[in-house]
C-alpha cells in the first residue's frame, strides 16, 4: 500500500510542477495565449482554473503524505540488538593490557663494531 501511495505523490507532484509552470505570477502564462473574445475559456475563467487545479493538487499531495505516514512498513517483533550496540560490546577496554604484551624492553645491538 505504501508504495501505491508513493507513486501517487509522486504523480501529484509532476502534476502540480506542471500546473506552477503553466502559471505566470504578473496573469500571462497560459491565460495569455487565449486573446480571443469567442472562446468558452475567458482568460479570467483559465487562471480561475490553474488556481484551483494548484491548490486542489497541493491539498492531494498533503492528504497523501499524511496517509503515507500511516501505512510505512514497519518491523515487528523484539530487535535482537543494533549494529551499534554490537560494535560497542565487541569493543576492547584500552585500559587493559594484552597478556602477551612484553614487559621488558627489547635488547640493544651495538652497530659500531659492524
Amino acid at each position: 500500500m505504501f508504495i501505491v501511495i508513493s507513486v501517487l505523490i509522486f504523480i501529484v507532484c509532476l502534476l502540480l510542477i506542471l500546473i506552477v509552470l503553466v502559471q505566470n505570477s504578473k496573469g500571462g502564462g497560459l491565460a495569455a495565449n487565449f486573446s480571443s473574445s469567442n472562446q468558452v475559456m475567458g482568460v479570467r475563467k483559465t487562471t480561475d482554473f490553474l488556481e484551483k487545479a494548484t491548490w486542489t493538487l497541493a491539498g492531494t499531495l498533503l492528504f497523501l503524505s499524511v496517509i503515507a505516514a500511516a501505512f510505512i512498513p514497519r518491523e515487528t517483533g523484539v530487535e535482537e540488538g543494533t549494529i551499534m550496540q554490537e560494535q560497542i560490546d565487541k569493543a576492547v577496554d584500552p585500559t587493559s593490557v594484552p597478556s602477551n604484551f612484553p614487559m621488558t624492553a627489547p635488547e640493544q645491538k651495538d652497530n659500531e663494531g659492524e
